[in-house]
């Protein structure tokens, strides 16, 4: 084994240290090895390692490799000694006693990174200790460099600022591609996808998420996708892949869960890399037969193989970067690359092995086993130290670990040359798109935060719905009365000027079986809609009101409406009566009369609320989507300057409904919404007031086109059969660009009327 694999930079090297900061020996001594948590494996000179015949490939069971099982179990056991600890005071913990746990707060002030997050360091040391960019795509000046699982993309911006602040690399002409799972796509489950859009909303363009939208990188089609997405590079010189799954429930297992990823990630990489070329991935433990046949693989396809802990990733923690360096290129593995992408998919790893025991030579198993156990040692040795000061820290160890982590932060900037790079070279700030920094503001960002101990999480999975809102954040404001009509104060102001209908363009994808995340309300909340709707025992369609509650009448919302609209004389002094198109009968809206003072009632049909079985649907039923469509299509083809309309909405929580009210925006003076609805009708309602034709006009065409091709797709569903497997089912997903959803007022209307939308049947379901 080779603890430093001499690809390491001059700048990473001691004497590179400038003297800003001197340190006594001891503590030299200790930041150094945090920096040098390298393994890298040595290739026997007598070519024992080579590609297995794909006649032998996968056709095997997985075996155990008796040492390096002893070692996960050591490792669970130790870990089981944190299962009563509160997540949140752990990681607080955890965070005190890190020795680079300032690094991030230090490259934020001094560098002015683009979303300078724990990713955007780890990726910035690993560019900083091996050479990473190929040499001859730096004598071009030219690189080419591809993502996957990357959201939100520190590791892009991290490249970034690496480019344009090094002397080597910073006239390189760039290009980029990524891929994550779409943090747009509503059947993403929010487990696995990261919704921090920070990057992703403002280069929309430049990231991959396949032909059904979903951007999962584990689906066959998308992997050949994805080859042809990147063929206008002329080489790709750099592939990174940094996916994992939300694991906290089952951290023993963390490794086999994410086995099947990280295969079709190394699948990718050997497909898409140009000779010459880079590959870094995430793993964890390396303990499984499926590990030792990934890394085996790729000792043979690369000329360099290291596994590398950051000093900026947690050391309690599993994960390692395996960087590849100098690929030997395709032709090299073509016939297993071949067997690997006919197999490719979610369960690659959960079938046969990659290679049996006996074609995994002794020599490698050897040096793994070292591998393993090193980096073992200082997981153990971490979590054995936090646990122990977690019970007792003195003054002086606390004084000494502060200076550490000071030490550590600044060795950090001094090591890898951190330089400040301004706003305006930052990648959002140098795309055509026209969603600004801000877009996302509001969303959550990242994976759901765990809270309580393991075993008390554990816990909670076996209570009902009810229990789990009873013990969350949501469960004062979820059992709070209405006292009132909510939406009166939140108006999206109109006509929406800057439309760009010219643009406008359908995607069309694989039909949603259910919509488990939008990015117009809050994530937690859906899931606990989604939790409660799935409860047999409870009859969402006939949820009795609460008594308790205040109970919105028809009337006072057509009384609204009159109020709101603006009533112009003729040249005889003469009032003008305004037309209100109220989809929805009279007798649902009770009303009596069809006139108040001057304001006309027309009534139409509603749209239909999504059938029983497909209650986590919401408004992402593509009839029901249809029907609504067709609602404000001929409420703009009807309604003349200054009238108004009252249309109920089931949600909107899916992309195209949210475009619908777009779509209204452009063409009312004002919208506002009254939630809880009044009894009988089916949603909340949105009030639409101050018509202008000459705003509607340019929409007309498109509602038509978009509201004729549902029709097309729901007959196309209905003559080929409707027992296919959902995958083979597509709907509309979206007609307006993200870019124009996510600005202006729009979102955070739609996020506060989905929340009271949520808040309001949870809460009589709470009830019933």
């Amino acid at each position: 084994m080779n603890s430093d694999n001499g690809t390491r930079r001059k700048v990473c090297k001691l004497q590179h240290v400038n003297n800003t900061v001197s340190f006594d020996p001891e503590t030299l001594t200790e930041i150094q090895g945090m920096f040098s948590k390298i393994r890298t494996y040595v290739k026997p000179s007598a070519g024992e390692w080579c590609v297995p015949d794909p006649n032998a490939t996968l056709r095997h069971s997985a075996e155990e490799h008796h040492g390096l099982q002893v070692l996960k179990a050591s490792l669970n056991e130790v870990k089981n000694q944190l299962s009563d600890k509160n997540v949140q005071v752990w990681h607080q913990h955890t965070n005190s006693t890190n020795r680079a746990g300032k690094a991030i707060a230090a490259v934020r002030s001094a560098a002015n990174a683009e979303i300078c997050t724990q990713a955007w360091c780890k990726f910035y040391e690993i560019l900083g200790t091996f050479n990473l960019l190929p040499e001859e795509a730096l004598q071009n000046g030219e690189l080419n460099t591809v993502h996957l699982c990357e959201a939100p993309g520190a590791f892009i911006t991290a490249l970034n600022h690496y480019i344009k602040t090094s002397e080597t690399t910073r006239y390189c002409d760039w290009s980029w591609a990524a891929n994550t799972l779409n943090p747009y796509h509503e059947a993403n489950g929010g487990s696995t996808t990261i919704f921090d859009d920070r990057l992703v909303a403002n280069t929309l363009p430049w990231w991959f998420f396949g032909s059904d939208n979903t951007g999962n990188i584990m689906i066959q089609k998308h992997l050949l996708e994805l080859q042809a997405f990147v063929a206008n590079m002329r080489r790709v010189d750099v592939v990174t892949a940094d996916g994992s799954f939300d694991c906290q429930e089952k951290p023993d297992e963390q490794e086999a869960l994410v086995a099947s990823l990280h295969y079709c990630e190394v699948t990718a990489a050997l497909l898409l890399l140009s000779p010459g070329g880079s590959f870094v991935l995430k793993m964890f433990t390396l303990y499984e037969h499926s590990s030792i046949c990934l890394l085996y693989l790729l000792t043979c396809c690369f000329h360099s193989v290291n596994v590398f802990k950051p000093a900026t990733s947690k050391s309690g923690n599993s994960e390692v970067y395996v960087v590849c360096l100098n690929y030997d290129g395709k032709e090299t593995v073509r016939p297993l690359l071949s067997k690997l992408i006919r197999n490719y998919g979610p369960h690659l790893a959960d079938r046969e092995a990659l290679f049996p025991n006996s074609l995994v030579p002794e020599s490698f198993l050897k040096q793994h086993e070292e591998v393993c156990s090193y980096f073992h040692t200082l997981q153990v040795e971490t979590i054995t130290e936090n646990l122990r000061l977690s019970d007792e820290m003195s003054t002086q160890q606390r004084q000494h670990l502060d200076y550490i982590r000071d030490c550590t932060a600044q060795q950090y900037l001094q090591r890898f040359q951190v330089s400040f790079l301004p706003r305006s070279r930052w990648i959002s700030r140098n795309t055509v798109s026209p969603a600004c920094c801000s877009v996302s503001s509001g969303r959550p960002q990242g994976q759901k935060k765990q809270t309580g101990s393991f075993n008390e999480r554990r816990e909670l999975q076996t209570m009902s719905w009810r229990e789990r809102i009873k013990r969350g954040c949501h469960a004062t404001w979820v059992q709070t009365h209405f006292t009132g009509a909510l939406g009166t104060g939140c108006v999206l102001k109109g006509p929406l000027s800057g439309c760009h209908v010219d643009s406008w363009y359908v995607i069309v994808g694989a039909a949603l079986p259910a919509v488990r995340n939008s990015a117009f309300c809050d994530g937690g909340l859906l899931n606990h809609l989604n939790e409660a709707l799935l409860d047999t025992a409870v009859d969402w369609t006939h949820a009795p009101p609460c008594d308790s509650c205040h109970v919105v009448s028809t009337a006072s919302i057509l009384s609204d409406v009159a109020g709101l609209c603006i009533f112009t004389a003729d040249s005889d002094g003469n009032r003008k009566h305004r037309q209100c198109l109220v989809f929805g009968g009279c007798s649902v809206w009770d009303a009596c009369e069809s006139q108040l003072g001057d304001l006309v009632f027309t009534f139409s049909p509603e749209p239909s609320a999504p059938p029983r079985g497909c209650i986590t649907l919401h408004d992402g039923d593509p009839l029901y989507q249809q029907q609504l469509l067709g609602c404000v299509a001929f409420a703009v083809q009807t309604l003349n300057s200054g009238d108004a309309l009252l249309l109920p909405v089931f949600s909107a929580f899916t992309r195209v409904t949210a475009a619908v009210v777009l779509c209204l925006h452009a063409c009312f003076r004002s919208i506002t919404f009254r939630c809880p609805p009044p009894s009988g009708i089916v949603g909340t309602v949105l009030v639409c007031v101050g018509f202008c034709p000459e705003a509607a006009a340019r929409l007309r065409p498109v509602l038509t086109d978009v509201h004729n091709c549902m029709g097309q797709l729901l007959r196309g569903e209905e003559d080929s059969g409707k027992n296919l497997p959902s995958g083979h089912h597509s709907q509309i997903l979206q007609f307006v660009p993200m870019e124009e959803l996510l600005t202006g007022g729009l979102t955070e209307f739609l996020r506060t009327m989905n929340s009271e939308i949520i808040q309001q049947k949870l809460h009589l379901l709470m009830q019933s």
